[in-house]
């Protein structure tokens, strides 16, 4: 009996990837435009849910968890900083598998802000209705219809097509884009372009050995972190100027001394001049 099969959360989670790794991954490339940023972010979305693996197992939609987990990471704002995981803006930017008549309905996708394109994606794309897209984005209904409105006001303005073919278009590059391989991978695209290259059963692995190792590593730094942060504090208890000196005390206020001379009436103590 192989370790997989003695692993029933193990064998779970390989299933999982197997049905939807390349789906997620599709879907991130329309979200981005970039085949390594989608890899990437597929990649750290799976690796997230092995990590919380019990959480993910009992959830009522598991590849929603996923899902959800990869799009944040697609579209992680921090991105913007390093060219190379910006979000293609233009046509020029997109890799030339895309053909010319997707192009122009990509481009019009990517041009829109994260929200309103995660939106689109999801109720257009995917095909989740408006209340499980709502949700999953944690907005109200209201608010997630506001964004799909605008979203494919934008996309039939520039996609210059009537509205329902555009999501059916749409709909059919989330089910069938091809996403490009990486021209030269390197650090963690270069796992992630390995992990896809594997077959299934041997990706999901990969990606479960390297979240355990992942894991191990925030453990340790975790640790190292406390253990300087208490040495600091001991340093400075240790060579404080005031060690060892006792607390100070505010001084008490205590009253006059009482005289023993007798209190004389008042008219007695005015002066001559007065009486």
């Amino acid at each position: 009996m192989t370790q997989r099969e003695q692993n029933p959360a193990a064998t779970a989670f390989d299933d999982l990837h197997s049905r939807h790794a390349a789906g997620l991954t599709r879907q991130a490339y329309l979200l981005t435009g970039r085949p390594e940023l989608a890899r990437r972010a597929v990649e750290r979305g799976f690796r997230l849910a092995w990590q919380r693996w019990p959480q993910v197992a009992v959830d009522p939609d598991p590849a929603g968890w996923v899902r959800a987990a990869v799009y944040e990471c697609a579209l992680t704002p921090w991105q913007r900083l390093l060219p190379w995981l910006r979000t293609a803006r233009t046509a020029q930017e997109l890799p030339p598998s895309v053909g010319p008549a997707d192009r122009a309905l990509l481009t019009a996708v990517l041009g829109l802000p994260a929200p309103y394109r995660r939106m689109l994606v999801l109720h257009d794309g995917v095909g989740l209705g408006l209340y499980e897209a709502a949700t999953e984005v944690e907005a109200s209904t209201p608010a997630a219809a506001g964004r799909l409105a605008h979203a494919r006001e934008r996309v039939v303005a520039e996609a210059c097509g009537p509205g329902e073919v555009v999501r059916v278009r749409l709909a059919a590059l989330a089910a069938s884009l091809e996403v490009a391989p990486s021209a030269a991978p390197q650090g963690a695209a270069a796992q992630a372009a390995t992990a896809a290259a594997a077959t299934p059963p041997a990706a999901a692995s990969l990606l479960r050995a390297e979240s355990e190792r992942s894991a191990c590593r925030l453990t340790r730094v975790t640790f190292a972190l406390t253990g300087l942060f208490a040495l600091i504090t001991l340093s400075v208890a240790v060579v404080a100027p005031d060690r060892g000196a006792p607390p100070w005390q505010r001084p008490l206020v205590t009253a006059p001394a009482a005289s023993d001379a007798p209190v004389q009436p008042r008219e007695a103590r005015l002066l001559p001049e007065a009486r």
